[in-house]
């Protein structure tokens, strides 16, 4: 009996599972038919557009590369921003980024952005944002129904709803993969770090259990993620990940993110003398846990105690919401504890204009993020004309930072003292050694330019316009 209501029910479900996607699908079907609208309409989902981080920059450069190439397309941008206005949004892209965007273009706010932070899932954290994701997904395509979708953001789980139900042609650009080989490689390893907690770490049972976890969620993210009709990815290491377990490909594409290389290789070099021999090193990046600040006032730390001369710390970023916030405040007080707190500056959400102010008066880049999935901030700060020290991970290493002899344009570290003996070797070289290095740096960022982001994305995405317009 137990056999035959299981059967029933299996039979039951693969018969109403079709007809619901069925009838949603025509439910969105009408919705599209019927909007006011009759123009090819691109959605683009990015719930955090404001943040004004890298990925926001790739998002802005998108939508201005589509308004330049197809000027009757009407975009919308799915946001939780519901802080800010259209206005305020656009003037904040206009002077972090130096980026002017038509206004022919719609804000769609969602309410359930909650449901994708990290901090709404104390445990299985990747699972629950993935299905917040969805039901965000939800909230965006019963508020607007678009012809073509773009997620910019790497929300994978999204792509079937949109594909499937919502009948959209979907196409994703994916920044960093939600789980990589890295983090299995980490757990099975049990390396304590930021998505892998002491307990766990320290626990066989509990690594075992999370890599059965990670394994089955690699399973669905690859399903999710195959589902997009064009994938673009930013770097090589992302594009590796990404084939790893999305399996498709031929439909991958890598596409360098846009920087701002045109602009600042043209700012002219200020000597030592014309800085006032002071060393100023300049970290540019968000204030999330996966920057690794401390490792970078750990370094500083280091330095300070095989170095008498005076150096300077700016830590230079945007702040997402009230935990960006908390972990600013928590970077300060660790810098105190290090004694550092006259070393260390930080400047939140500075204008373009002094971002650039900045650079020019800097030595040294600094960067310290475990994979790194591209490094626009390392990108920028070669162009500047900064001898750049990244993390030797990720893009950085597999796509920007050059070690061979007569081509370095950089150099590569791991360890807070790896850190401050580069550093150190970087302030004792002569100057004619180190105009080398930033010529060579300079040299080398031409092909991450705006225009080769532009035409690289537009290339990939016009069979979708093609195909509408036919």
């Amino acid at each position: 009996m137990l056999i035959i209501l299981f059967i029933c029910k299996i039979l039951c479900t693969l018969i109403t599972l079709p007809i619901l996607l069925v009838t949603w699908r025509r439910l969105y079907s009408k919705k599209r038919s019927e909007r006011s609208r009759k123009e090819i309409v691109v959605g683009i989902f990015h719930p955090y557009c404001n943040a004004g981080g890298g990925g926001e920059r790739v998002l802005w450069a998108a939508v201005s590369a589509i308004q330049t190439r197809y000027p009757d397309i009407h975009i919308i941008i799915y946001t939780g921003d519901l802080d800010a206005d259209p206005e305020q949004i656009l003037n904040k892209v206009e002077k972090v980024f130096n980026l002017k965007i038509q206004h022919k273009l719609e804000f769609v706010y969602l309410h359930k952005r909650k449901w994708v932070e990290a901090s709404m899932y104390p445990y299985f954290t990747l699972l629950g944002q993935s299905l917040g994701s969805v039901y965000l997904g939800i909230e965006a395509l019963n508020s607007f129904v678009p012809d073509i979708y773009i997620d910019t953001m790497g929300y994978a789980f999204t792509y079937p709803l949109f594909r499937y139900i919502g009948g959209c042609r979907v196409a994703s650009y994916t920044h960093y993969p939600t789980i990589s080989t890295d983090m299995l490689r980490h757990v099975y390893r049990r390396v304590i770090s930021h998505n892998n907690r002491r307990v766990i770490a320290r626990n066989p049972f509990l690594s075992a259990a999370k890599i059965v976890y990670y394994k089955l969620f690699a399973f669905m993210y690859g399903l999710a993620g195959s589902s997009a009709e064009i994938i673009m990815v930013n770097s090589s290491w992302t594009e590796e990940h990404i084939n790893a377990i999305w399996k498709c490909p031929l439909k991958t594409h890598r596409i360098y993110p846009p920087c701002d290389v045109k602009h600042l290789t043209e700012l002219p070099l200020l000597s030592d003398e014309e800085k006032s021999n002071n060393i100023r090193i300049v970290s540019v990046a968000q204030f999330r846990p996966e920057k690794n600040h401390p490792l970078m006032l750990r370094g500083m730390y280091e330095l300070r105690s095989i170095i008498e001369e005076k150096i300077r710390l700016i830590l230079i970023g945007s702040c997402r919401d009230a935990n960006d916030e908390m972990r600013v405040k928590d970077m300060q007080d660790l810098s105190k504890h290090f004694a550092l707190d006259e070393n260390v500056e930080f400047k939140l959400n500075i204008p373009y204009s002094e971002l650039i102010s900045e650079l020019q008066q800097a030595t040294i880049g600094l960067h310290t993020m475990w994979n790194e999935h591209f490094g626009i901030s390392v990108v920028e700060c070669m162009a500047a004309g900064l001898i750049v020290v990244a993390h030797a991970s990720g893009g950085p290493r597999a796509d920007i930072i050059e070690m061979q002899p007569g081509s370095q344009n950089g150099f590569l570290a791991e360890e807070a003292e790896e850190y401050a003996r580069i550093i150190l070797h970087i302030i004792n070289m002569r100057p004619e050694d180190r105009n080398t290095i930033k010529m060579a740096a300079r040299a080398s960022v031409s092909r991450f330019s705006d225009e080769v982001f532009e035409r690289e994305f537009l290339r990939t995405i016009e069979p979708f316009f093609r195909q509408k317009q036919e």
